[in-house]
Order: structure tokens, then C-alpha cells, then sequence
């Protein structure tokens, strides 16, 4: 298996221009035509950013709904009072229950989902879920629209497609764009949208050069860099 790997790896590799700085149109050709993966492998991109991550101001975090989703099927809990849930399920959630609900899934283990939303008014005491939570990434944030009054709105969005971006310590943020099933055009318009708010989210206290480096390429594949 490792010397297959080791061969689609090598094949892939010589399908693709490790000097050149493709547009994003070619880039996106590029990488499917490299692929090997024998499933709908997931396109993603990685913005290098000129950020200081251990200034806050710097950090960059929050979600975005892109206009033709991640074709990734997402699941979401929902811990709320009994009114938010009849309207949460009715937009959508997986499931739903009260933070007793939360408390049994936590110690029967069956956390299987992507997000969990609340409400502000219970996120107080879903916190003392954080040692659980925090590590599997699934503790609500107002920033990326997990805790909210509009539990059902933050449901649909989710489920439209919204993704978190997040800086890690190197000052790079990585996310999926699609699936590689996607038509071009869909892989584009996602990857604009993302980019434009990238780029409007600039510190102030930045100075020269913002986004270093934009790289794009499927799940096992090469990646290509894409002009600024």
C-alpha cells in the first residue's frame, strides 16, 4: 500500500508546475487533474498571512457561509430551552435536548457532531461542559455564529454551507472550498468569496505585505500556488 501511495504521490507530483504561480482558474484544473484519491476528495485552500498571532488583534476568526458550500454533510446539536428547540429542529438540527441532553452524551461519548448551538442566555452554563468540549472543537462561539438569539438562523446557516476560518500560530488559515466534484465555476466563486473577506480583514496595525502565500489542492494531492 505505501509504495502504491508513494507512486500516485509521484505521479500526481509531476502533473503540476511546483515553480509557477497559477491563477486561480488554472490552479483549480490543475488539481484535479493531478488527483488520485478514489473518493470526492475535498478541494482546500491555505491563505499565508503576515499576522502576529500572539497580538489579538491579529487573530482572525469568525464563519462565512460560501455560495455553493463545502458539499460536506454537517451535523449539529442543538442545547437550548424547549421553544428554541421545537424551532431549531424545524430548521434543520440534528438533534437537540437540554444540557442535561449534553451532559449523557458526554459520558456515553457519542459527541458525533460538527457544531453545537446555544443561546446566550444558556451558554453560561454549558460552559462547565469546556474541558469536554474545548478539545473536540465544539465549544459555541459568538464569533462564528454558534451562539445565538435566532437558534434556527444560526441551524440554516450552518447547513447552507458556512465554514469557520481560523488563523493558526503560523498565521495560516486553511478550509475547504468544495468537493472535486464541483464544476469549476462553483470551486471559484467559493474560493472568491473567501478570499475577498480574507482580504478585508486586514489589521490595521499591519504593515507591508498581508497575504504572503495562497496554496490550493485536494485532500492527499499537490498543492499549486495561486496568485494574490
Amino acid at each position: 500500500m505505501a509504495k502504491k501511495l508513494s507512486k500516485n504521490i509521484t505521479g500526481a507530483n509531476a502533473k503540476v508546475d511546483k515553480n509557477k504561480i497559477y491563477s486561480i482558474e488554472e490552479a483549480i484544473k490543475a488539481i484535479k487533474e493531478a488527483s488520485f484519491e478514489k473518493f470526492d476528495t475535498s478541494i482546500e485552500v491555505s491563505f499565508n498571512l503576515n499576522l502576529d498571532t500572539t497580538k489579538a488583534e491579529q487573530q482572525l476568526r469568525g464563519a462565512i457561509i460560501l455560495p455553493n458550500g463545502t458539499g460536506k454533510v454537517t451535523k449539529v446539536l442543538v442545547i437550548a430551552d424547549p421553544d428554541d428547540l421545537t424551532k431549531a429542529k424545524t430548521a434543520g438540527a440534528d438533534e437537540t435536548g437540554s444540557l442535561e441532553n449534553l451532559g449523557t452524551l458526554i459520558k456515553d461519548n457519542k459527541l458525533n457532531f460538527d457544531y453545537i448551538v446555544t443561546t446566550p442566555s444558556t451558554m453560561p452554563q454549558l460552559a462547565k461542559f469546556g474541558k469536554e468540549l474545548g478539545p473536540k472543537g465544539l465549544m459555541p462561539n459568538p464569533k462564528i455564529g454558534t451562539v445565538a438569539e435566532d437558534v434556527a438562523k444560526a441551524v440554516e446557516n450552518i447547513k447552507k454551507g458556512q465554514v469557520e476560518y481560523r488563523t493558526n500560530n503560523d498565521g495560516l488559515i486553511n478550509l475547504s472550498i468544495g468537493k472535486k466534484s464541483f464544476s469549476d465555476e462553483a470551486i471559484l466563486e467559493n474560493f472568491k468569496t473567501i478570499y475577498d473577506l480574507i482580504k478585508g480583514k486586514k489589521p490595521l496595525t499591519i504593515k507591508g505585505e498581508y497575504i504572503l502565500g495562497i496554496s490550493v489542492a485536494t485532500s492527499m494531492g499537490p498543492g499549486v500556488k495561486v496568485k494574490k
